[in-house]
């Protein structure tokens, strides 16, 4: 009997100096929080809540959004960096988290701070000019830059990535690209739709309804393949520069010490809501490309893209401080 009750005692003294012990197998038995580090309506947000549903029916248990935008999605990230690691708050990232380090002097927490969960979706950039602009296609576009004036092309902001597309374009395509940052891809998208700059490159998510409805003339997509919902707008790669690729991509990222039992989990559960008719009927009519896949390849396709990207920000110079 004494046995019995040092046993009781042992276990309940485990439970109490790690309350996180014995969890991951009742893990999720609460509401998940995915933080998005933009305002809402943009790329990443549309994502984030279209799969935040989708996990929610895998897992059981509500999954919510909440937005903290600020510093290009630092704020977010930083949010979730300094969590709890017990599986209840995640950071859904873009492009930024590999591209911030490299443009920002400082940064409030370490890259090792977020784990790599797994990648959601990528919605294209578009290169869109004004309906009654004279640039019809690439070629026309290239053509202007490389006039005496050059183009006026909008971003989101440094390190951005429309910034990107016009660093690419600058590189592989040649001619004179005044590149102006807005706050964001909204205010950008907005100096195109009347006519105080030449050009940009937004998100197929936000772009779209304005290309449909004749607001916004697409002249090109930066993916590797075209968009379903816009079947003639031509990719880069097919208009002569495959190197002019890039995605505005979302990713899910758990705070350091995420046990990888839960971290699994998560990843299965958003590979099956991506997999899901009901997501992919949701994403894809928006150009969004689901790609599901594990925790690996998310780790394989970071280091791509930043071993890609990073030459980019040394060439252009890119500063944000």
């Amino acid at each position: 009997m004494k046995f019995l009750h040092l046993v009781s005692f042992i276990i309940s003294s485990i439970f109490l100096l790690n309350p996180a012990f014995g969890q991951t197998d009742q893990w999720p038995k609460r509401t998940i929080k995915f933080v998005v580090g933009f305002g809402p309506g943009g790329a990443n947000d549309i994502v984030a809540r279209i799969v935040a549903e989708g996990v929610s029916k895998q897992l059981g248990q509500p999954v919510i959004v909440e937005n903290k935008p600020g510093a290009g999605s630092v704020l977010g990230a930083d949010f979730v960096a300094k969590s709890p690691s017990d599986g209840y708050t995640f950071f859904v990232s873009a492009g930024g988290i590999i591209t911030n380090p490299m443009i920002k002097k400082s940064m409030p927490y370490k890259e090792g701070d977020l784990v790599p969960v797994a990648l959601l979706a990528v919605s294209p950039s578009i290169i869109v000019v004004p309906p009654d602009s004279t640039i019809k296609n690439l070629r026309d576009l290239i053509a202007r830059a490389k006039d005496a004036k050059g183009i006026q092309f909008s971003t989101a902001g440094t390190g951005s990535t429309p910034h990107f597309v016009a660093e690419m374009l600058k590189v592989n395509a040649g001619g004179k690209y005044d590149i102006i940052p807005y706050k964001s891809g909204s205010e950008a998208k907005v100096a195109v739709l009347s006519n105080q700059v030449d050009a940009t490159s937004e998100s197929s998510a936000v772009t779209i309804p304005q290309i449909q409805g004749g607001k916004l003339r697409a002249i090109a997509s930066t993916w590797n393949k075209r968009i379903e919902a816009l079947p003639n707008v031509p990719t880069t790669k097919e208009e002569g520069y495959p190197q002019i690729l890039i995605g505005h991509w979302a990713g899910l990222f758990a705070p350091k010490g995420t046990s990888n039992e839960i971290l699994d989990k998560m990843n299965k559960a958003v590979e099956a809501a991506l997999k899901s008719s009901e997501v992919q009927k949701r994403l894809v009519p928006q150009g969004i490309e689901p790609i599901p896949g594990s925790r690996a390849s998310f780790v394989s396709f970071l280091n791509d893209e930043r071993n890609r990207l990073a030459p980019i920000v040394q060439r252009a110079n890119m500063r944000d401080d």
